[in-house]
């Protein structure tokens, strides 16, 4: 869960959005689009989502991170380093 509430409020503002545009992808996909252009569509989507990733990426590197980081907690440290690892190994793979 994002610790600052105005990344919580960005986040959530631009999931909505991003649920509105595949929204709209689906309406083309039904009414039989232009191929590249639906691509077009679903591209923009993914970087909006990671866009949102980036934010809460952010955010969690500012509190998470740092707090484990503060308290010198070695398995919370080693716990926030495996995660931040599968993220990115799990990324990699797509």
């Amino acid at each position: 869960m994002p610790q600052d509430q105005n990344t919580k409020k960005d986040a959530l503002n631009r999931l909505r959005s991003i649920a509105g545009h595949v929204n709209g992808v689906v309406r083309m996909l039904e009414e039989d689009e232009y191929c590249i252009d639906i691509i077009h569509q679903v591209q923009a989507v993914q970087a909006a989502l990671d866009k949102v990733n980036v934010l809460l990426l952010d955010d969690h590197m500012q509190h998470c991170v740092s707090d484990v980081m503060r308290a010198d907690d070695a398995p919370g440290i080693n716990r926030v380093l495996s995660e931040l690892h599968d993220v990115f190994a799990v990324r990699s793979k797509i």
